[in-house]
C-alpha cells in the first residue's frame, strides 16, 4: 500500500462526507449513533476476540502493565461504548444555534450560527474505547473524523470501525463520515497532520512525545495540551474542615491523569497549623513531598516519615509527576500564589481553597489556566464532570477551545445577516 495514496484518499472521502454531515438532521445523527450502539452490543463477542488478539501481539512485544490495562476490553467496557454513544444522542444538537442576534440600525439582524469544524483528525495511542467516543462525538457535532489509533489496538479498532460504518449505513449517512486508518505505517500521521486541503484540524491524544511531535510537524490547527502541572493553593482564609479532604482527593485518588495535583501552595499565615495535618495524611499514602525549605522544616517537626521528604529543586515547580509524588512551598499570600502558578503552571487546572470572596474572584481573574476552580478538587476538570457528557480531550490552548472539549468545542462560529431588503447607503 502506498501510504501517501491511501491517505489522500481517506482525506477525500473525509472531505465529501463532511459536506453532507454538515446539514445532516439531529435526527438522523442521533439514529446512527444508536444503531452503531446496537452493532456494539451484537458484535460484543467479535469486539472480544479482536482485542485478545491485540493484547496477544501486545504481552509478546513487552507492553508494560499500565499499557496492558488501557489497552484491555471487557464485557463491562464493551458495553460502556454503547452506552456512551447512546448518552451522546441525549446531548442538544450544537449545529444550526443561532446566537447574539442583534439588531442594527440599518435594519439588519446580525447574529452568529455554529457549524462543524468540518474534518477532525484525531490520533491517539491504546485505549481502543476512544474509537467509538471519538466516532460518536464528530458524528453528532456534524463532523467527518479520521481517526487514527496506535497499532498496538489495530484489531479492535477496524473491528469498532465496521460497527461504526454500518450504524452509518443504516441511518443514510455516508459510511466515509468516521474512517479508522487502516495501516500501522508511521508515515500515515505525517501525512494526515499535513493535509490542511482535507483536514481542518487534528487532536492528538496520548504521551508527551506524540503530542510534541504534532504540534512541531502539523501545517493544520493543532487542540492539545502537553502537561497538566494543576496546582491546589491554600489560602490564609481557607476552611480548615475541608482542606485536607480536598488535597487528598486531588492528589491521591488517581495518580495517571492530567488534572491530579502536582503542585501544593500553602500561605505562610495557616501553614504551621494545616501544613503538617497535610503532610501526615500524604505520608500515609506514601506521597514523597519535594518541598521548600520552610516546608521541609514543617513537615520534618511534625514527625514525618524522612524518606518522603525530599529538598525541592526549581525544576520540580513545573513538573507533572504522574506519580505519588507532589510539590510543596510555602507562599507569602494570594499574590505569590498567583504569581507562581501563572509563571510554573502548565495552564491546565488550578485551585483555590479560601472563604474570602474578594480572593477567590481574583485567582478565578487573574491565574491563567483553562480551568480555575475553587474549593473543590482539581479532578472535576474533565467533560462528563463539567456537563459536556463526553470530551474528545483537553486544551490549554487560548484560541477557539479551551479545557475539556466537547461537541460545542468540535464546532465553530460563522456570521450571519438576516435582511429584509436594506441596501447600504
Amino acid at each position: 500500500m502506498d501510504t501517501r495514496q491511501y491517505m489522500q484518499q481517506v482525506g477525500r472521502d473525509a472531505r465529501a462526507a463532511s459536506r453532507l454531515m454538515a446539514g445532516a438532521s439531529t435526527a438522523a445523527k442521533n439514529d446512527a449513533l444508536n444503531r452503531i450502539a446496537g452493532e456494539i452490543r451484537s458484535r460484543r463477542d467479535a469486539l472480544l476476540e479482536a482485542n485478545a488478539r491485540d493484547m496477544e501481539l501486545a504481552r509478546h512485544e513487552g507492553l508494560d502493565s499500565a499499557l496492558l490495562d488501557r489497552l484491555s476490553l471487557n464485557p463491562a467496557s464493551v458495553e460502556a461504548m454503547a452506552a456512551g454513544l447512546e448518552q451522546i444522542c441525549t446531548l442538544p444538537d450544537p449545529v444550526g444555534e443561532i446566537s447574539d442576534v442583534k439588531q442594527r440600525p440599518s435594519g439588519i439582524q446580525v447574529g452568529h450560527m455554529r457549524v462543524p469544524l468540518g474534518v477532525v483528525g484525531i490520533i491517539y495511542e491504546a485505549r481502543p474505547n476512544v474509537t467509538a467516543d471519538a466516532a460518536g462525538l464528530c458524528l453528532k457535532s456534524g463532523n467527518a473524523a479520521i481517526l487514527r489509533g496506535g497499532k498496538e489496538a489495530l484489531n479492535a479498532n477496524q473491528a469498532i470501525a465496521a460497527c461504526v460504518r454500518d450504524g452509518l449505513a443504516g441511518a443514510g449517512l455516508p459510511a466515509t463520515a468516521v474512517q479508522v486508518i487502516e495501516t500501522t505505517d508511521r508515515a500515515a500521521v505525517g501525512e494526515l497532520i499535513t493535509m490542511p486541503e482535507f483536514v481542518d484540524v487534528i487532536v492528538p491524544r496520548g504521551g508527551k512525545g506524540l503530542i510534541e511531535r504534532i504540534s512541531r510537524e502539523a501545517r493544520v490547527p493543532v487542540i492539545k495540551h502537553l502537561e497538566g502541572n494543576c496546582h491546589v493553593y491554600v489560602d490564609d482564609h481557607a476552611d480548615r474542615e475541608r482542606v485536607v479532604a480536598i488535597v487528598e482527593n486531588a492528589k491521591t485518588q488517581r495518580y495517571g491523569t492530567c488534572n491530579t495535583a502536582e503542585s501544593l501552595l500553602i500561605a505562610r499565615g495557616v501553614a504551621t497549623e494545616l501544613l503538617p495535618e497535610i503532610g501526615r495524611m500524604l505520608a500515609g499514602k506514601r506521597v514523597e513531598m519535594r518541598a521548600c525549605a520552610e516546608s521541609l522544616m514543617l513537615l520534618r517537626d511534625a514527625g514525618i516519615d524522612g524518606g518522603l521528604l525530599v529538598a525541592a529543586t526549581e525544576a520540580d515547580w513545573s513538573e507533572e509527576y504522574l506519580a505519588p509524588i507532589i510539590s510543596v512551598k510555602v507562599v507569602a499570600g494570594l499574590d505569590e500564589a498567583i504569581a507562581h502558578i501563572n509563571q510554573y503552571s502548565s495552564g491546565h487546572t488550578e485551585a483555590i481553597l479560601t472563604d474570602r470572596h474578594s480572593h477567590a474572584m481574583r485567582f478565578l481573574r487573574e491565574v491563567d489556566s483553562a480551568s480555575v476552580i475553587v474549593n473543590a478538587s482539581t479532578r472535576f476538570a474533565d467533560g462528563f464532570e463539567y456537563g459536556l457528557g463526553a470530551e474528545i480531550g483537553i486544551s490549554t490552548d487560548k484560541i477557539h477551545a479551551r479545557g475539556p472539549v466537547g461537541l460545542e468545542g468540535l464546532t465553530s462560529r460563522k456570521w450571519i445577516v438576516l435582511g429584509h431588503g436594506e441596501i447600504r447607503g
